[in-house]
């Protein structure tokens, strides 16, 4: 395959504007400018509840990045990104890419705003790969069939769930659907996970979940044990689930201000056997 593809639509095209949505939200934590007001409204109300919510987002952003770059040198060239969001450089393509240079990379996401700006997460080396697919994390099968016309699930995978799972309550099968994934994939993968938490701040929490559910959005933040539990059967990286800033900080790497507590968003790596 050459090294740019085309994104595969297997969704609407359409972008409702009309009420929020977490990618365009978290593109406007991280001072993007693809968000549109009633998104930006929204982003506002939640930094008045915890003022920390921008942190959060470059920390998991941070996290995301040693994620893939230790992953990278560990020998992983095969990546399939769910939930992928809004592009933000570096992306993941080009942090691993830029370790080796031949691995191939599958994004998904189901906002027709990220679709719009696929052509910025096909730009791949011409030894590797990048393709998007246009899906939605509940339905794991159909990603899958379409992350194999350009993955090998004979080779390692890693399956990157950045900032995902706690938009998918347990009630939509948020572990069922991790199954599924891990369960395809072969010995020597990996799974890389953020999840947001209410562990340390539950009056802040309810506030934003009641919020999220004025705007018909779900918000299912998790404690510690419930984002451990993603990783059952797996092998923990690590420090384990931790703490996502506390994840293999690297040197030169500038700390986020903690403010009243640890930052609200857990991060691991595990290794299936």
């Amino acid at each position: 395959m050459t090294g740019t593809g085309q994104a595969s639509e297997g969704g609407s095209s359409y972008i409702d504007t009309s009420k929020p949505h977490p990618a365009r939200m978290y593109d406007w934590w991280l001072g993007g400018k693809d968000n549109y007001p009633v998104d930006e409204e929204m982003s506002r109300q939640l930094v008045a509840m915890d003022p920390r919510i921008p942190a959060v987002a470059r920390a998991n952003r941070a996290f995301m990045q040693r994620a893939t770059r230790w992953l990278a040198t560990a020998g992983i060239r095969q990546f399939l990104d769910i939930g992928t969001g809004i592009p933000t450089e570096p992306n993941l393509h080009q942090i691993a890419q830029g370790i080796a240079p031949d691995t191939r990379v599958v994004y998904c996401d189901n906002d027709p705003i990220v679709l719009a700006h696929a052509e910025a997460l096909l730009r791949s080396t011409p030894q590797g790969a990048t393709e998007y697919i246009q899906g939605d994390a509940r339905e794991p099968a159909a990603i899958l069939a379409e992350a194999r016309k350009t993955l090998d699930f004979t080779r390692p995978v890693a399956l990157s769930l950045i900032a995902l799972l706690h938009f998918v309550p347990d009630e939509d099968g948020a572990y069922e659907v991790v199954d599924e994934l891990v369960s395809a994939l072969p010995s020597g993968s990996f799974l890389m996970l953020s999840h947001g938490t209410g562990e340390f701040t539950p009056d802040r929490a309810r506030t934003a979940g009641d919020l999220y559910k004025s705007r018909a959005l779900t918000l299912a933040l998790r404690d510690r044990p419930d984002v451990v539990r993603f990783f059952d059967g797996l092998d923990l990286v690590e420090p384990g689930v931790t703490v996502a800033d506390a994840w293999h900080p690297e040197l030169g790497e500038r700390a986020e201000p903690v403010g009243d507590g640890p930052l609200p968003i857990y991060g691991g790596v595990a290794r299936k056997g």
